[in-house]
């Protein structure tokens, strides 16, 4: 501990006057047949620090996970008694509880920043918001050990000189303090549900959630102060309210999601969302299907949220698919000028594309995505426990986004595609996994590049490939779900590397690739593929009033490879007209 670390609990200008302490604490010797050591988990590098309330046996399991993972063992509480060379209980008199969070905080974040440790910190520290960051920030792995009244009022027996206890029913202050802390506890890494079972076997239960716990993947999208983070792992619904809490301004939200998804992934938003103090002020559920994607069911949304009592403080949360993520960011975008937003998107195509970026919209009878508005959310929670609830055509239809970022990245993607698209669509939860986080990789970086679409070529209208003749395709067909939205982009994907092999900025051989790959995997391929006619000139009158479009000309997204692709508005219509026609179109 260095004097600066000790002058944290003294005025300032005063120096502590404390020698240095020895570079290593003592370890408490094991209560019992000592069991075979534990590696540290690669997860657990930076350390582990408990957390929670006084008598939740912090001190006791630290020193025993410590000794198992051979690690020092540090008590904070104890570490910051010596810097300030006075007990807590005179900290707090002659300080005040302020000054002794600021210089806990600082003895906690210096500690965690050095070789790693098992840390036990006193009850109040994970309640305060700059320790629980500080804690995050440090790389370490939290963890709440929980218990129930009757274990704490046993455990704290003889504690009443701690400040809290002073003169106090220790009942109604561990019942004071849990209605307040418990909500702030949940943001640990991991809880652990003690009892009054022995030390040893909630230690090994500790180790064991240390040995299964799998962080979520991070990938940042890098937007100066509208910067947010896109989480992709297992289970994260559960644990949405301890991930939204940091970056929420309240713990107060709206749900809008679908009458599909609500009754498979609502049950656990809301625990998730509980556990750490959330109050849903409404949850609103639309039909599911781009038909909800207009402006009557718009308006029934913002109704219903503002009739409950949202303010410019309460979030939305998105849960669904893209329509849900659209519709409800577009509301979150006007609801009084502006109100949080999150998405939590529970398909493929939305984990994969239309949930990061921001872009939000309705259609109108004209097209699709045509009134909208740049949102974008606080952060995305991409659960991909979820996807192993979609229909085959659903999984289907997200991968066209998959394939087309595949061509975007470059060979070594589209080739991974080519390897694992069949594997994928089948459910395999590795090449999910992957297809998740590579998507979101590319899509992040262009997005951070041309957020709101300005390049004057390139940019984020690369991620349009395929979306000029799908948009089209999808408008004829009219959002009544006849053809999904993945499944119009996955045929406008054969379309552009067609076009572009027409025009010679491609190989021969391109096109044939892509329509055979997205057959591998089940997909409608080709305009012929689908149950019904469409005529050329209907297709081309729905492009050029295509958002994409500048002053009526048509804008494609074309390819010279994977990984090669570029904008262009120069290209000419009677060759498009033919590429249709040759696809089976009328006139």
């Amino acid at each position: 501990m260095s004097r600066n670390t000790a002058n944290a609990f003294v005025p300032s200008g005063v120096s502590s006057g404390l020698p240095e302490p020895p570079p290593a604490p003592d370890l408490a010797p094991w209560p019992g047949p000592l069991e075979r050591a534990r590696p540290l988990p690669h997860h657990a590098r930076r350390g582990i620090v408990l957390v929670g309330m006084p008598g939740a046996g912090k001190t006791s399991i630290g020193r025993r996970l410590a000794m198992r993972l051979g690690l020092p063992f540090l008590d904070a509480d104890t570490e910051i008694e010596a810097a300030a060379g006075l007990p807590i209980t005179d900290i707090f008199a002659r300080y005040g509880e302020a000054h002794f969070r600021d210089g806990e905080r600082r003895v906690i974040a210096r500690l965690l920043a050095g070789p790693p440790i098992v840390l036990a910190t006193g009850g109040g520290a994970f309640a305060d918001a700059r320790t629980r960051a500080a804690i995050h920030a440090s790389g370490a792995v939290s963890v709440w050990l929980q218990c129930r009244m009757g274990t704490l009022l046993k455990r704290v027996a003889g504690r009443e000189h701690r400040p809290m206890f002073l003169n106090a029913d220790p009942a109604e202050v561990l019942e004071r303090l849990m209605v307040a802390r418990h909500p702030l506890y949940a943001e640990a890494d991991i809880v652990i549900a003690c009892s009054d079972e022995s030390p040893e076997v909630t230690t090994r239960r500790v180790l064991d959630a240390l040995d299964a716990f799998r962080p979520p993947a991070k990938l940042p999208v890098t937007l100066g102060e509208r910067s947010y983070d896109i989480l992709v792992g297992e289970g994260l619904l559960a644990r949405a309210g301890a991930l939204l809490a940091p970056v929420l301004p309240a713990r107060r939200v709206v749900i809008v999601t679908d009458e599909t998804v609500a009754p498979l992934h609502l049950p656990a938003l809301r625990e998730g969302l509980a556990e750490a103090g959330f109050a849903i002020t409404a949850e609103i559920t639309v039909a599911p299907g781009e038909a909800s994607k207009g402006f009557p069911t718009l308006q029934a949304v913002l109704e219903r949220m503002l009739a409950a009592g949202a303010d410019r403080r309460t979030a939305v949360l998105a849960l669904g698919g893209g329509v849900v993520g659209d519709l409800a960011g577009f509301a979150a975008a006007v609801a009084l000028r502006g109100l949080p937003f999150v998405q939590l998107p529970t398909t493929l195509l939305a984990q994969v594309d239309s949930s990061v970026g921001g872009k939000t919209g309705v259609n109108l009878a004209l097209g699709k995505n045509l009134v909208g508005a740049f949102h974008q959310p606080r952060i995305v929670l991409a659960d991909t426990g979820t996807l192993t609830t979609l229909p085959p055509r659903e999984l289907r239809a997200g991968y066209a986004e998959v394939a087309k970022h595949g061509l975007l990245s470059g060979e070594a993607f589209w080739h991974w595609c080519e390897a694992h698209g069949p594997a994928l669509v089948a459910g395999d939860a590795p090449a999910l996994v992957h297809a998740v986080l590579e998507s979101c990789k590319l899509k992040a970086a262009v997005v951070a590049g041309d957020e709101r679409e300005e390049s004057a070529e390139g940019g984020r209208a690369l991620l349009n490939l395929g979306h000029t003749f799908g948009h089209a395709l999808e408008a004829e067909c009219g959002y009544g779900g006849s053809l999904l939205h993945g499944e119009a982009v996955g045929i406008g994907l054969g379309l552009a590397a067609s076009l572009s092999a027409r025009l010679g900025h491609c190989s021969q051989e391109l096109p044939g690739r892509v329509i055979a790959h997205l057959q591998a995997c089940g997909m409608p391929a080709r305009i012929a593929d689908l149950p019904r006619e469409f005529s050329a000139e209907a297709l081309l009158g729905r492009m050029r009033k295509d958002k994409k479009a500048r002053d009526g000309a048509l804008r494609f997204v074309l390819l010279r490879g994977p990984g090669e692709a570029f904008t262009a508005g120069d290209v000419p219509v009677a060759q498009v007209e033919r590429l249709l026609r040759d696809e089976g179109c009328t006139g």
